[in-house]
C-alpha cells in the first residue's frame, strides 16, 4: 500500500479525478485537499449505509441531493438537499440513504486513511 500526494493540485477537474468505490452503493471523488482540509463528493445509492463510525477529524457534510437519515451521537434526523450536519471529533456518526443522493464531506485535518492507495 502506498499513499497519494499530501495535497491535491490547485485545480481539480471532475473529468480527470478518479471515482472510487468505497462500499456497496457508495462511491467518492476527491474535490481538493491539503494537510489541514479535505473536500470529498460522495454518491449514495438508495439504501446504501454509511455505517456508524468515529474519527479524530472535524466533519461537515452538505446534502447536495437525495435524502439521508443521519445519526450523530445517538440523535437521528432526516436531511434533504440544502441541509447539512456537523460532527465534532470522535463523535459516533453514520447515515442511511433513503433516496439516492450526494453528500459533500469536508474534513479537518485531511483524512490520511482516504489517501492510502491499494497496490494491485
Amino acid at each position: 500500500m502506498n499513499k497519494k500526494s499530501q495535497q491535491s493540485p490547485s485545480f481539480v477537474m471532475a473529468g480527470d479525478e478518479a471515482i472510487e468505490q468505497v462500499d456497496e452503493g457508495i462511491t467518492r471523488q476527491f474535490l481538493g485537499y491539503g494537510p489541514e482540509l479535505m473536500a470529498v463528493k460522495v454518491w449514495f445509492e438508495e439504501g446504501a449505509i454509511g455505517y456508524q463510525h468515529d474519527h479524530p477529524h472535524t466533519q461537515v457534510s452538505y446534502v447536495e441531493s437525495g435524502e439521508f437519515e443521519a445519526t450523530i451521537d445517538g440523535e437521528t434526523k432526516v436531511l434533504r438537499a440544502g441541509d447539512s450536519f456537523y460532527v465534532a471529533p470522535n463523535k459516533s456518526h453514520g447515515a442511511v440513504c433513503k433516496k439516492a443522493g450526494v453528500l459533500i464531506d469536508i474534513f479537518s485535518p485531511h483524512r490520511e486513511d482516504f489517501l492510502e492507495v491499494e497496490q494491485s
